[in-house]
């Protein structure tokens, strides 16, 4: 399950991340409204934990562009702001649930299951398996294998490796990888995609076949 966590705040978003990727899901962090909106409009996203108070755009203001942009992903607000009144403001503009800070962890991850069983997608539906070549990829199992022996990822490598394979047969460039991947703004002098992409065709790229092209100038792309 693919999860943005809009969290301005690192202690808290460390510790949520932390929590939800133990729970094996996939999470991507944005620190402000403005970069979630970009991460909203370019990627599909099984459910949205978005905190209020976010520098730029506030929570609710973004949660109104979601739902004018006809996007229906489930909305759970992590909010310290704990009155009727800002619980009935973030319900009215679009979100799904809300939960006051601090909140136990086991009742996030109880109200993330029962905002995805209820939403209106059917995400039976969606490719569960993604292939290119020998190369084997489960979201459900998060294994990845490869001639169906199995490769050890870390977290960061598998969700690059999914971005990849998602993005299949397009280019796709380091900003968006960074937004996607790391889900917020690195510098964009860094080189921790290409450190990345060398990780990943080590393990990947074991015979002679190229799984991970370079498109130079612009980015990278896996190809049938």
């Amino acid at each position: 399950m693919n999860i943005l966590l809009i969290e301005d705040d690192s202690r808290i978003s460390d510790f949520v991340i932390k929590g939800l990727e133990e729970n094996g899901f996939l999470v991507t962090l944005a620190k402000s409204g403005e970069l979630a909106r970009e991460l909203v409009m370019q990627n599909e996203w099984d459910i949205i934990l978005m905190d209020i108070m976010l520098p730029g755009i506030d929570g609710i203001q973004l949660t109104q562009m979601i739902r004018y942009k006809k996007i229906h992903t489930p909305i759970l607000i992590l909010s310290a702001l704990g009155d009727a009144d800002d619980r009935v403001a973030a319900l009215d503009n679009g979100a799904d649930d809300y939960l006051v800070k601090p909140f136990h962890f086991k009742e996030l991850i109880s109200r993330i299951n029962a905002l995805t069983r209820r939403t209106k997608f059917n995400y039976q539906t969606r490719e569960t398996i993604y292939f290119c070549n020998d190369l084997k990829v489960n979201l459900d199992t998060h294994q990845v294998t490869q001639n169906d022996i199995p490769i050890e990822l870390s977290p960061r490598e598998y969700k690059l490796l999914l971005f990849l394979l998602e993005s299949k047969n397009k280019v796709v460039t380091r900003t968006q990888i960074l937004n996607s991947v790391w889900g917020i703004n690195y510098d964009t002098n860094t080189n921790v995609v290409d450190v990345y992409i060398s990780y990943l065709r080590n393990k990947i790229e074991t015979g002679t076949e190229k799984i991970i092209h370079t498109i130079k100038g612009s980015g990278y792309m896996i190809k049938d």
